[in-house]
């Protein structure tokens, strides 16, 4: 995403509470200078930037960007806390609201081991301060953006506050159909974190023994998947974009068992062709057309649970065997996520919030805009 807004707006200059790319990587994102925090000096960061997470309100107001005439933040947790001034404009593209402060709390605290205990007394107390500072800092944003309406509704119960909505960018230029005759594999790609539930889809293969599914990545959830893959499952680790592109060309089906914010990978999967077995709940009842469409996509299921997704496999057999499914729909499908979409949607976006801005304002003063990101 931020390669994508440095092409629409090459004048920006960036602005992050840190900074750890990689030369490599910061090629790939075309990136130049980015200013950072106090926190940027502190030893360790890198590994140990969650501890910091009560003091990072206060550096992320550190950040100066008073020269600036528009700021853009992409916030999932405190960008959107940036200090501006009544005459800039302040466009925020929010991912979330910050999840372990509103919506997931539970399920954060119980995920950390926290629930009754006294650090998890102390972690409420921590949480409830972030909610609060969350809410009246999005009074500061003068206009909302997001990335799905799943999160657009998450935006009007946290801040009420409407967003519109733009999805995010899918690289449907470098995720293409083969063009060669898919596999008899089914596969999933992931970091293994609780909530993305890869464990859950492993034991649905263990129940289904003449299936086979392959899994893509790594992650802190690696034993609880190993214990309970079975020999039909292959988990093949990290791979790279490319490896994971050819994988997705000759699977059978891409597999989703997460209910998330919007979900890149079930997009890619679709890019290249494959349908998808999706959870039916978030951002894949946007991106994924079940079997109630005219063209299906891919199979949305409700029961979050390895039986649960074992029946949704049946279930999308059948459907697969009556010819419901074509790599053209699921390729025109993911083509409504590309990255030059992306762009265009979002100057466009910029372009009126600025107009009201200046109609609001009053035009006097105003230049051409200069950029923060």
């Amino acid at each position: 995403m931020l390669r994508d807004l440095l092409v629409a707006f090459p004048e920006a200059r960036v602005f992050s509470l840190i900074e750890k790319l990689t030369e490599t990587d910061r090629a790939d994102l075309g990136l130049g200078v980015v200013h950072t925090s106090v926190l940027q000096h502190v030893p360790g960061i890198a590994r140990r930037y969650r501890q910091f997470l009560p003091v990072m309100p206060l550096a992320m107001r550190s950040l100066d960007v008073s020269d600036f005439d528009i700021v853009i933040s992409v916030s999932h947790a405190v960008a959107k806390g940036i200090r501006t001034h009544d005459r800039q404009l302040h466009l925020c593209y929010c991912l979330s609201p910050m999840r372990y402060a509103w919506d997931l709390r539970e399920q954060y605290l119980q995920e950390s081991g926290l629930n009754g205990t006294a650090r998890g007394r102390v972690a409420r107390l921590l949480l409830n301060r972030l909610q609060r500072w969350d809410a009246k800092n999005s009074k500061d944003v003068d206009e909302f953006l997001t990335l799905s309406d799943y999160i657009r509704e998450r935006i009007q119960r946290a801040y009420q506050r409407d967003a519109a909505v733009i999805y995010p960018p899918v690289d449907t230029d470098f995720f293409t159909p083969s063009g060669e005759p898919r596999g008899d594999y089914y596969i999933t790609a992931s970091r293994f974190v609780p909530y993305k539930r890869i464990d859950m889809i492993a034991e649905a293969f263990a129940s289904l023994p003449d299936r086979r599914l392959v899994i893509v990545g790594t992650g802190p959830d690696d034993a609880k998947v190993r214990a309970v893959a079975g020999p039909n499952v292959e988990l093949l680790g990290y791979q790279s974009r490319t490896a994971l592109r050819r994988l997705l060309q000759g699977a059978r089906a891409f597999v989703f068992a997460a209910d998330e914010d919007f979900g890149i990978a079930p997009v890619e999967a679709q890019a290249c062709g494959i349908p998808v077995i999706a959870l039916g709940r978030g951002g894949a009842t946007e991106t994924v057309r079940g079997l109630d469409a005219a063209e299906p996509t891919g199979l949305l299921y409700g029961d979050q649970s390895a039986e649960g997704l074992a029946q949704a496999i049946r279930t999308f057999e059948s459907a697969l065997g009556q010819g419901r499914f074509s790599a053209d729909a699921c390729r025109r499908n993911a083509e409504r996520f590309s990255r030059e979409r992306f762009r265009t949607e979002f100057r466009q976006a910029l372009e009126d919030a600025w107009g009201r801005h200046v109609d609001l304002m009053g035009p006097g003063g105003f230049e051409p805009p200069h950029f923060g990101l």
